[in-house]
């Protein structure tokens, strides 16, 4: 009998964990500051623990009532393929689910072939109706 060594654990990751997940699952590199700033911010989030090692997570962020962001969706290398990509998006959509109000607007930016796994959890491409832009300062 196979037993899964992952265990999905709601909270906010700490800076550190954070930076590290990002830097390793080839995301853009965010400063210390920013990550201690932005962090706190977390309407939802879940970590991916095997053992104590944190090697996944995901975050919403948002207003609380109008508008969510689902962020920083991000799995280490050496785990992927394994479906943990698919249990952080279900843990995020249930929350929404249970905790959004009616109406809520929820987004997130697909890198790439991401969008796939997005789609199926209801998430539809706006185009051409609008379309995504985005901004770095």
């Amino acid at each position: 009998m196979d037993i899964d060594p992952y265990l999905l654990s709601a909270g906010t990751p700490s800076a550190t964990t954070y930076l590290r997940l990002r830097r390793i699952s080839g995301m853009s590199a965010k400063s210390p500051e920013a990550a201690e700033a932005g962090l706190p911010n977390t309407w939802h989030g879940v970590l991916v623990l095997r053992g104590d090692e944190p090697v996944g997570m995901g975050r919403i962020v948002g207003d609380g009532g109008c508008f969510f962001q689902i962020v920083d969706i991000c799995v280490a290398p050496e785990h992927q393929g394994r479906g943990l990509g698919k249990r952080i998006m279900t843990e995020l959509v249930g929350e929404l689910e249970r905790r959004a109000p009616e109406g809520a607007y929820v987004s997130l930016i697909a890198d790439g072939d991401a969008r796939f796994l997005y789609e199926k959890f209801g998430f539809r491409l706006t185009a051409p109706a609008s379309v995504g832009m985005h901004r770095t300062v």
